[in-house]
């Protein structure tokens, strides 16, 4: 089988269906951004980990893209109960996270060890992906709302990860300080 189609050359592509649309729709940017998300959640995971965090990168990878499935299809919905048990499972692992940490006192920037500062990389991407995911439901009401609430914690997720990655490491946060 040959990669290239050239059925995109004209700036369409297929959803799941067969139906066309552009490259540019909201839908696209939608998975897109999924797609992206989880091309630097993979990066990542190419550092070296703790086996059990990884196992929890790997289950967001694979969830995300059951989910990039689903809005690459219109009315697609086969992904909902398994975001629906897997937004119970982020808010675990954000209060597991939590305890181990001192509360927030300030903002604080994106640094620290190299892991923390890609888990603020990937949490920024997936803001983004939220971002693009509210704009397709709005424009598409039969969208799951369950996808953009499972973003919306995996983005808190992955703030309060960086936190504890910092912590795990003995390295301080860095606090935002105005007009420095």
């Amino acid at each position: 089988m040959v990669l290239y189609t050239k059925t995109g050359d004209d700036g369409e592509t297929g959803l799941f269906g067969n139906k066309r649309v552009p490259k540019d729709s909201v839908r696209i940017e939608a998975y897109g951004t999924l797609d992206e998300l989880n091309a630097v959640v993979g990066l990542l995971r190419c550092e070296p980990l703790d086996p059990q965090f990884d196992a929890c990168l790997l289950a967001v990878q694979n969830l995300l893209f059951e989910i990039g499935a689903d809005l690459a299809t219109e009315g697609g919905r086969a992904a909902v109960a398994t975001v629906r048990a897997a937004i119970t499972q982020l808010e675990r692992w954000i209060d597991a996270s939590e305890a181990e940490l001192a509360p927030l006192r300030s903002f604080v920037l994106p640094a620290g060890t190299r892991p923390a500062a890609l888990l603020h990389v990937v949490r920024s991407v997936c803001r983004r992906a939220e971002r693009r995911y509210w704009t397709l439901a709005r424009s598409a009401p039969d969208t799951p709302r369950e996808y953009g609430v499972y973003l919306n914690r995996l983005s808190d997720l992955c703030f309060t990860w960086a936190r504890r990655a910092n912590a795990r490491a003995g390295a301080a946060e860095v606090p935002w300080q105005r007009g420095s």
